[in-house]
């Protein structure tokens, strides 16, 4: 279970908690995107633009349209292949950094860029299995991710969608939830259980194309936070999906956590963890910003002096203390091919897991210290609570970052279920 080492990275990369502008801890290529492909103008931009689509529970076209235009949904993608190779702890820092404008946007985006970078991954190991996908990639097909299914809570691992061997590919049938950039993809990740042998079932990951016969998009995506995200429901019905286009064929359960399965799990919880991350940063600058033009009738200053305000922000920033040199650690040993062995999974979810957790911590003391003020929609500080409660629920929840993290350190199987009596 190790990732795969990146020739391109400097072995002197720093581990610290760097953020985007940290030149020691990007290659050469990375540092020229840093530069240019988001900058603060457009930033500005996708902030202006997040009120109304969240308002009006709408995808956010415009912004993806100029991150496209600016080559950002390329970021993994070798130089082989017309990219700049950015590894998983640099497009981690450019993500944190979107979401601190735009969280929806950012975590949207992730579902396309963690395929990629996947992709990129396996490709630099000696896998050419996903080649084509990053030649698609290239040419300007759009990934998506359709992992969630209800009564599943095992995710990527499990499925209750069904999957049948058929001449020259699988057939899918199933619901799959949140389907990500539902307007706009073009090739929709997806998994399948394969039951035909009871005893030993199998986990199909396949990629669907758009053109593809027999799947319908219901709009069901009216919910708390994160609405520009778009994440309609993608129902399945015996849907055939070619060869070219089956990635992998996995035992069911963690027996099926191969190098690519692995990858999935860095690359998407690891981007999920940064977005929440840069979201409570911006968290901490409006209320820094709203407490010191607070008056009180109790102080003759604003409300940055009072004793339990200045409590409140200690703990905020306590907390994005702890959550940026945790990710930070996690993703450079990833993209440096630190060996974890077994471990990986664990140092994954529970990176990923105690930042969602942070996050909302921070992003609730802010509305504590902002009051009344923060709960209107003009304040912007209502959406990032709505936004930031959204991470808990992400892959891995709370149940199954606790059970991987307790199995591992207590040398159980992740295949184990528990016995009553």
């Amino acid at each position: 279970m190790n990732p795969a080492p990146n020739a391109t990275v400097s072995k002197e990369r720093s581990s610290g908690n760097g953020g985007s502008q940290d030149a020691k801890n990007t290659s050469p290529a990375s540092l020229r995107l840093l530069k240019n492909v988001l900058p603060e103008e457009m930033l500005a931009r996708f902030a202006s633009r997040a009120p109304a689509y969240d308002r009006e529970n709408r995808f956010f076209e415009e912004d993806f349209e100029e991150l496209r235009a600016a080559k950002y949904l390329l970021l993994p993608l070798p130089p082989e292949f017309g990219g700049p190779g950015m590894t998983l702890a640099e497009v981690c820092r450019e993500q944190r950094r979107l979401a601190y404008y735009a969280p929806a946007t950012a975590l949207a985006v992730n579902m396309h860029v963690y395929w990629v970078g996947v992709a990129a991954d396996l490709w630099r190991r000696g896998d050419a299995s996903l080649e084509w996908l990053l030649r698609e990639a290239a040419a300007g097909e759009t990934f998506a991710a359709g992992h969630a299914e209800s009564g599943n809570d095992v995710p990527v691992l499990l499925s209750t969608t069904k999957a049948e061997r058929v001449d020259g590919g699988y057939r899918f049938t199933g619901r799959k939830h949140f389907g990500s950039l539902t307007p706009v993809w073009t090739r929709f990740g997806l998994h399948g259980m394969d039951t035909s042998d009871p005893s030993q079932p199998k986990i199909v990951h396949a990629f669907m194309p758009r053109d593809a016969a027999g799947y319908t998009i219901k709009e069901t995506w009216d919910v708390l936070g994160m609405r520009a995200t778009r994440s309609d429901d993608t129902a399945l019905d015996n849907v055939f999906v070619p060869d070219r286009y089956v990635v992998r064929v996995v035992p069911a359960g963690a027996a099926g956590i191969d190098p690519f399965v692995l990858a999935v799990f860095a690359w998407a919880l690891m981007g999920f963890g940064n977005v929440y991350y840069g979201l409570a940063k911006r968290a901490l600058d409006l209320s820094i910003t709203s407490v010191k033009s607070k008056g009180s009738l109790a102080l003759s200053r604003s409300m940055a002096y009072h004793p339990e305000v200045q409590h409140a922000i200690a703990d905020m920033v306590i907390e994005l203390e702890s959550i940026g040199p945790h990710l930070e650690k996690v993703a450079e040993d990833w993209s440096n091919g630190v060996d974890h062995g077994a471990h990986w999974p664990s140092k994954i979810f529970a990176a990923k897991y105690r930042a969602v957790e942070g996050a909302w911590r921070v992003v609730d003391l802010g509305l504590d210290v902002t009051g009344g003020h923060g709960i209107f929609r003009s304040a912007g500080f209502e959406r990032l609570v709505r936004d930031a409660r959204l991470g808990r629920i992400h892959p891995a929840n709370s149940f199954l970052t606790h059970e991987v993290v307790a199995k591992t350190a207590l040398g159980i199987s992740l295949d184990e279920q528990p016995r009553w009596g």
